[in-house]
């Protein structure tokens, strides 16, 4: 998994790529949001368009990072799901969990 970091206004953009199948990537995401944390920035609009593969343990992650922003009065939402991974949300009843949006603008949006 690859994570590239762009900001939209208050709200910080982490476009994740590749698989997110445990981990390295649960270490990468997890120092990526704790970082985002010190600085003040909270408001995290997760891209997943560019996830090709996902298991249990990348949903894992995905549940961690979201955790760990709610404890900081902070947020987490998904943006660009893609078919497969609406499938493991829906499955999973994750979906009553994440905020998810089709775009990741109409996600950011949700934060104003």
């Amino acid at each position: 998994m690859t994570v590239k970091e762009k900001e939209s206004g208050n709200v910080v953009v982490l476009e994740l790529s590749g698989k997110i199948m445990g981990g390295p990537d649960a270490s990468l995401l997890n120092d990526k949001l704790h970082e985002l944390i010190d600085k003040g920035k909270i408001k995290i609009v997760a891209d997943l368009a560019n996830v090709n593969w996902m298991n249990s343990s990348g949903l894992g992650i995905l549940i961690g990072a979201l955790t760990t922003m709610r404890n900081n009065k902070g947020d987490l939402k998904l943006a660009s799901v893609t078919d497969r991974i609406q499938s493991l949300l829906m499955i999973t009843k994750l979906l009553t969990v994440f905020e998810t949006f089709e775009s990741v603008d109409q996600a950011v949006a949700s934060f104003k």
